[in-house]
């Protein structure tokens, strides 16, 4: 590939992860053009904040960065777009009692179709984040995706829902660093973000209190009822669903022989079931939207790790491709805290071998 001839669209915040990218392709001579995305933000009033991810601070510091490097730089108004599969689709989740990862239905959705097609537009070839993950082109020349390098960093398994045709535009330059790396070559960049902080989820919470925009924007759902044991038993009364995960213990405001946990939630019937830690633990979960990065699912069961969430550690587990799209996740042995509406992860070592969501298991 002639790097001077090629076009790449570098998704830019603002921070040193996506400053960096944009740098080392400029390094390496590509045609470079930085664009950040104008996201929706809560309104409150006149001084109502931005949405973090795209605040006047992190504008400015991305058109510096793109200055200091002689690119083009343009914002994008993903507002609409943003709150329809993000923000909308984060309360729905809420409103059918489980609790989703808005950065998978941001990456599916907004980074990777929305302004990938705008990065087409602009006759771009790619389009590059500051993802810590990376691409590689299998012998039979379908394309995979494999993990950071650094593994406390790595964001492959929000990357999980990316299709063939979307990695086939997708550059990820700083996968293959680790932060110490990257930190480091902002300074040698001379970047002004080299000693910036790092970013936060759920980039849409004003005050990062997820529960207070639950009670602002579903207040439906923050309604008392009971707390049950699995034979039905009422042992108190919680202050609304969304309020508990599973497997918590503190909380729970119940005295009891031995502490209980949060097994699951009922919202049919605005009931918070607890039992004893040896009541914890799944050994099977229903997968449902398996996205498998090689386009196709396997020809049947296949062995590999398993993340339940964004910071679980891998768990070994065979996997069983299903008609509806979906999998049957059978572990070795049974794991916490499960979640519906949290993301279940396949890898293979380094591969990411594919994903979906964890349904209700009741």
């Amino acid at each position: 590939m002639n790097s001077e001839s090629t076009r790449v669209v570098v998704a830019m915040s603002g921070g040193v992860d996506s400053s960096v990218s944009a740098a080392l392709l400029v390094e390496a001579g590509y045609d470079v053009v930085g664009v950040m995305m104008r996201l929706w933000a809560e309104e409150s009033g006149p001084d109502s904040p931005a949405n973090r991810c795209c605040t006047p601070d992190q504008m400015a510091d991305a058109r510096r960065v793109a200055a200091l490097l002689d690119i083009p730089f343009y914002v994008v108004d993903m507002q609409a777009a943003f709150k329809q599969h993000v923000v909308d689709f984060f309360l729905d989740s809420y409103r059918a009692g489980v609790t989703p990862n808005p950065c998978l239905s941001c990456n599916r959705h907004i980074r990777f179709t929305h302004l990938l097609q705008h990065a087409l537009a602009l006759d771009a070839e790619f389009l590059a984040t500051g993802h810590y993950a990376r691409v590689a082109q299998a012998e039979n020349g379908t394309l995979q995706l494999l993990k950071g390098v650094d593994p406390a960093k790595d964001q492959s398994y929000v990357l999980s829902v990316l299709r063939q045709d979307q990695l086939a535009h997708a550059m990820f330059p700083v996968g293959s660093h680790t932060k110490a790396e990257v930190r480091a070559l902002a300074e040698r960049f001379g970047l002004p973000v080299a000693s910036k902080g790092e970013s936060q989820d759920l980039c849409f919470l004003a005050d990062g209190d997820y529960r207070r925009f639950l009670r602002d924007h579903t207040p439906e759902l923050i309604a008392p009822g009971p707390i049950v044991n699995q034979a039905g038993e009422v042992l108190g009364q919680h202050s609304g669903l969304p309020n508990y995960t599973i497997g918590q213990r503190k909380g729970l405001g119940i005295a009891a022989p031995e502490p209980l946990y949060v097994l699951r939630t009922e919202p049919a019937r605005n009931a918070l079931v607890v039992g004893y830690r040896a009541e914890l633990g799944d050994e099977r979960l229903r997968v449902s939207g398996v996205n498998w990065i090689a386009g196709t699912a396997p020809d049947g069961p296949v062995r590999a790790g398993v993340k339940i969430r964004y910071k679980a550690r891998e768990v070994p587990a065979t996997i069983t491709p299903l008609a509806d799209g979906g999998a049957e996740v059978v572990f070795d042995q049974p794991v916490r805290d499960a979640t519906p509406g949290q993301g279940a992860v396949f890898y293979d070592g380094e591969w990411v071998l594919g994903g979906g969501v964890i349904g209700r298991q009741d």
